[in-house]
């Protein structure tokens, strides 16, 4: 019998494109954090330069990234407002979870709070990107092979459906284990919204004061941004619980491509149109600001999760509307940064092609598991993401 992981169902091009992947995700980073402070910030020229070892190999940049989750998982371990159960699992049995986040990210922002007021030179932070993007792939690289050694040993019960190929490098970068945990510490859980999110919001902060040393305040633009990225954050943290039933959480193993996603991809690229603002301002008048601010609103299309299918509301419009308002989300992100640069909108090309997967996988998932009901229920609502459109 194949194992699981068959070659049928490989993603991702199979090992090959896995070991493709390995390269090219941080080098998309680097690319990216290079460009955003050059002049042209051409999101598809070649990157101003190429860094030395000396710029991107700092120990303080390791320290700090160290720190940084050292202080996340202690505030991981403290009493939780909330414990809640997680998917059943193969062995009939159900983890649980504290439901701490969101009080996560109010102590981290009262701890930083404290510290600029004792001297901390946050606004130097900016500066420091590129050492920390390094310590931060290097960390992930290494925790990604710590966690595929502990799978060798995981039980057959403990694996995630596709990342058992016994292919190593496949397997290293989809993820063997699919819950791997020390005790009640779940690594994939803690990764998935805290180190990351808060990270990338503690790095949009930090460019915010940058610019206002710079240029006597912030700008207008750089505020929009600021102020969106955290309300998502927020948001994100507050309904924690929600996690419990994404893909990430019940199917994907924890391996390189989650490890590298939360701890670098996630607080690198995501403040990519904080650091563009910071070396490219937007002037940006009151009228078009508030334009910006009603399309950020339309992101909160109500979604539902259960087994039923729904076909009413922009549920019976697309079969996934929790998608489309995530990239009208991401279009209110990048509009801030004005129309004269693609780079800024990287965020929402490259969430497109991560939803359009996803939806993909989806989709999968839903017709294993509906059936017929499935296809009648794509007869009734054509439209995947964007109506009338795909």
């Amino acid at each position: 019998m194949a194992p699981q992981g068959s070659r049928a169902e490989l993603e991702f091009g199979g090992p090959l494109g896995a070991a493709a992947l390995l390269l090219l995700l941080p080098a998309t980073m680097f690319h990216l954090l290079l460009v955003a402070r050059s002049g042209p910030a051409r999101l598809l020229g070649p990157p101003p330069y190429l860094p030395e070892l000396e710029e991107l190999w700092s120990p303080w940049a390791l320290l700090l990234c160290l720190t940084w989750l050292g202080l996340q998982a202690a505030l991981y371990l403290l009493p939780a407002r909330k414990v809640a159960e997680g998917q059943e699992l193969k062995d009939k049995s159900r983890l649980r979870y504290p439901i701490n986040g969101f009080q996560a990210l109010v102590l981290t922002a009262l701890l930083v709070g404290l510290g600029v007021l004792a001297g901390l030179p946050l606004s130097a932070l900016p500066e420091m990107l590129l050492p920390l993007a390094f310590a931060a792939t290097l960390i992930a690289f290494i925790f990604s092979l710590l966690l595929y050694l502990k799978a060798l040993v995981a039980p057959a019960s403990a694996l995630a459906p596709g990342g058992n190929s016994g292919n190593p490098i496949y397997d290293f970068f989809l993820g063997r284990e699919l819950n791997p945990r020390i005790c009640s510490f779940d690594f994939k859980y803690f990764c998935e919204l805290r180190p990351g999110l808060i990270g990338w919001v503690l790095i949009n902060l930090a460019l915010l004061m940058q610019e206002a040393e710079l240029r006597g305040s912030p700008s207008l633009a750089m505020w929009l941004v600021n102020g969106f990225q955290l309300l998502y954050v927020g948001d994100a943290l507050w309904h924690e619980e929600a996690v419990l039933t994404t893909m990430d959480i019940i199917h994907d193993g924890f391996g390189f491509m989650l490890a590298f996603g939360d701890l670098a991809w996630v607080p690198f690229t995501y403040s990519l149109q904080a650091q563009f603002l910071l070396y490219h301002p937007e002037p940006l008048g009151l009228p078009l600001a508030s334009v910006i601010c009603l399309i950020n609103d339309l992101e909160t299309i109500s979604t539902a999760t259960g087994r039923r299918l729904l076909v009413s509301g922009w549920w019976g419009m697309v079969r996934h509307p929790n998608y489309l308002g995530d990239l009208i989300m991401a279009l209110a992100w990048s509009l801030p940064c004005g129309v004269s640069h693609l780079l800024p909108y990287f965020y929402l090309l490259y969430f497109t092609a991560l939803l359009a997967h996803r939806e993909a996988r989806d989709e999968q998932q839903c017709l294993q598991k509906y059936g017929l009901a499935w296809h009648a229920y794509c007869r009734r609502v054509p439209y995947r993401i964007v109506p009338y459109i795909y």
